[in-house]
């Protein structure tokens, strides 16, 4: 059985080489175009993994894994951050509204299947 995973970027390439990445390694993929939506789509599917841009409009990353965390069926989801930013105090604030991950972006599409293999156990 293949791994639902949820993806959520305001930009249409990365989520174009994200799908695509994913897909490619057999994992199947929903897309949402900003935190609103991501928030609205995870509340009404399933998904193993949610791999979440920071900066969107609507509704940032961050904002949306707060969200997700009081969603008694999304405590434990695992999330990725892919994003621009490196700042040590948003990684730390990520990591305590719930992110498992950070990967930087421009991404190595290898390593983004590497992490989440090892996020997934799978």
């Amino acid at each position: 059985m293949s791994a639902n995973i949820l993806t959520v970027d305001d930009s249409a390439s990365i989520r174009l080489t994200t799908k695509v990445t994913l897909s490619n390694a057999g994992y199947s993929v929903t897309e949402a175009a900003d935190g609103a939506e991501g928030l609205a789509t995870a509340k009404g599917g399933r998904f193993d993994l949610i791999v979440t841009d920071l900066n969107m409009p609507v509704m940032d990353g961050l904002t949306m894994i707060e969200e997700l965390r009081k969603l008694p069926g999304q405590a434990g989801v695992p999330i990725i951050f892919l994003t621009t930013e490196s700042d040590t105090d948003l990684k730390a604030r990520a990591k305590a509204a719930g992110a498992t991950g950070w990967l930087t972006k421009p991404f190595d599409p290898e390593h983004l299947v590497k992490i989440v293999k090892k996020v997934l156990g799978r």
